[in-house]
């Protein structure tokens, strides 16, 4: 019970904050149900004056509350079907502005992590030439034999991991909450997006992880025309420190110093695109967070990619629904997209495929014969929730990341090229992987893989009998015996549930009272 308190007095506190910066006058009351337009009033009596823009006000409240909300910021940017396109696309703007913390401890983290001292492990060590809520880096020098090189030095902020893992269970305590008292906030699966940003922050707290995930990238794209990832000093590379290859390369925002080293940027710009479409389709493994802080071009005109915390997925089934999805409008195929959808079992069976593909082909008619300046990627996006919410279409975390980070790299794209159209640059690699995998040779690769997973099964078959032959003996024998629940386990279940009731308001008044203060002062 004191757990309880503890989350609420904790969440009551991030509220006021929110109320205080003004953030629930982003909120439509008109969307809200009456008892929730009333508590958005009493919230706004509190909100600070100021001439700040929206993006101020949201980013002020969460740069309040501390490195692990500035983090749920950034990843909800990637969710508009939660927050709404408008406020995902104010939290893309969403930075770490730390100040970095002390030379002296971050060189006792090298040590203390890598078990070596610092003179041992490096010839010189800079100071901090970044810093965000996460982690610094710093610029180092190395001799492997009689080689000298340049090195990137990731080192994580002390005490870091503990303020995430409060924060993260005040955030499963109000998803769970949302769950029981909205029941149709289900459908965005609250818990699921805690577990997903809980994962995520797990990969970004534990820097081993981090550089398999460049690891791993490295080793996948190392044909790839125009783009690298740089290697990972493992010798140099522990839980708190992550060492790579240094990376002198030219920041694409710089149109200047690209064309001083004679880069076509139309032709940076397509790499971009194409880079990531080939790691999601071929791979199944993407670099999610591909904005133009995490993104390079180095001498030779190479995009090199850096920061592998937030990383997307996806299986077989997925990358054929996304290869199928984007051939279907590129080809203005509007029924095609619409089966995949019914196909994959992404859209309940009850609806009709002519609606859903009248309704695509919503989504896909302004998006041809225009260049990428002409398009409003943010109202195509909140189109298609809009659509999949009226088609009960599931959330699917998976490919909104994969989708939300489409409209950031085709950002960078435009950057580089203001003229630029996604989807005649993106038709390449989607055709080359429907060719390479739903064509004759995909079709005999599938006739292998088949036959692999029967012969697994036919050897399975004798265990999978045995199983199944118990299973049937004990549902016999609940179904003679019934289930009975004694008396005794009655009155303690009753018991229980009212010691929770009390718990219950006896909270509700503790908060009440916390709020109470709060405005007195």
């Amino acid at each position: 019970m004191f757990g309880s308190l503890l989350h609420l007095a904790r969440l009551g506190r991030a509220g006021f904050v929110f109320a205080r910066e003004g953030v629930f006058g982003l909120v439509d009351p008109e969307a809200l149900p009456r008892p929730a337009r009333v508590a958005l009033s009493i919230a706004r009596l509190i909100e600070r004056r100021s001439s700040g823009t929206r993006s101020d006000k949201l980013t002020s409240a969460l740069t309040r509350l501390g490195p692990t909300y500035v983090k749920l910021g950034q990843f909800l940017s990637t969710r508009p079907d939660v927050v709404g396109a408008t406020i995902a696309r104010d939290l893309e703007a969403l930075q770490d502005k730390v100040p970095p913390f002390g030379q002296e401890q971050a060189e006792r983290i090298v040590t203390d992590t890598l078990g070596e001292p610092l003179g041992t492990l490096f010839l010189s060590f800079g100071p901090p030439i970044a810093a965000a809520s996460i982690a610094q880096v710093h610029k180092a020098r190395v001799r492997d034999g009689d080689t000298e090189r340049d090195v990137a030095v990731k080192v994580l902020r002390p005490g870091i991991a503990d303020r995430f893992r409060a924060d993260l269970s005040d955030y499963y305590f109000a998803a769970h909450l949302a769950e029981k008292l909205a029941p149709e906030s289900r459908r965005l699966m609250p818990v699921g997006i805690v577990d997903t940003l809980a994962r995520s922050m797990a990969i970004e707290l534990d820097l081993r992880l981090e550089a398999a995930a460049a690891s791993e990238m490295a080793e996948r794209t190392k044909d790839d025309p125009g783009f690298r990832v740089p290697s990972v000093d493992w010798i140099r590379t522990g839980k708190n420190v992550l060492t790579t290859e240094w990376i002198d390369g030219l920041r694409l925002n710089d149109p200047a110093a690209l064309a001083a080293e004679g880069i076509d940027p139309e032709a940076l710009g397509r790499t971009v695109i194409q880079s990531f479409l080939r790691h999601a389709l071929r791979d199944g493994f993407f670099h999610a967070d591909m904005h133009q802080g995490n993104l390079f071009a180095d001498r030779a005109g190479n995009l090199v990619a850096v920061d592998f915390g937030i990383m997307g997925r996806i299986g077989p089934k997925e990358r054929r629904f996304l290869a199928e999805i984007l051939l279907g409008f590129i080809t203005k195929d509007y029924r095609r997209v619409a089966e995949v959808h019914f196909e994959a079992g992404y859209v309940p069976g009850h609806h009709s495929i002519d609606e859903f593909a009248q309704a695509i082909r919503a989504i896909g008619e302004p998006i041809h014969s225009r260049t990428a300046d002409q398009i409003s990627m943010a109202k195509l996006l909140s189109l298609l929730f809009e659509v999949t919410g009226i088609f009960e279409m599931q959330t699917r975390t998976e490919l909104i990341l994969l989708q939300k980070t489409m409209v950031v790299v085709e950002g960078v794209a435009r950057s580089l090229d203001t003229r630029l159209n996604m989807w005649s640059t993106a038709e390449p690699v989607v055709r080359e992987w429907i060719t390479r995998n739903l064509g004759p040779v995909g079709l005999i690769q599938d006739a292998g893989t088949g036959a692999a997973t029967l012969g697994r099964l036919v050897a399975e078959a004798p265990a999978l009998l045995k199983r199944a032959a118990l299973l049937s003996e004990r549902i016999d024998e609940l179904t003679r015996e019934g289930f009975v629940l004694a008396p005794q386990s009655l009155k303690g279940i009753g018991e229980a549930e009212a010691r929770r009731n009390r718990w219950g308001t006896v909270a509700l008044w503790v908060i009440a009272g916390l709020l109470a203060l709060h405005l007195l002062r």
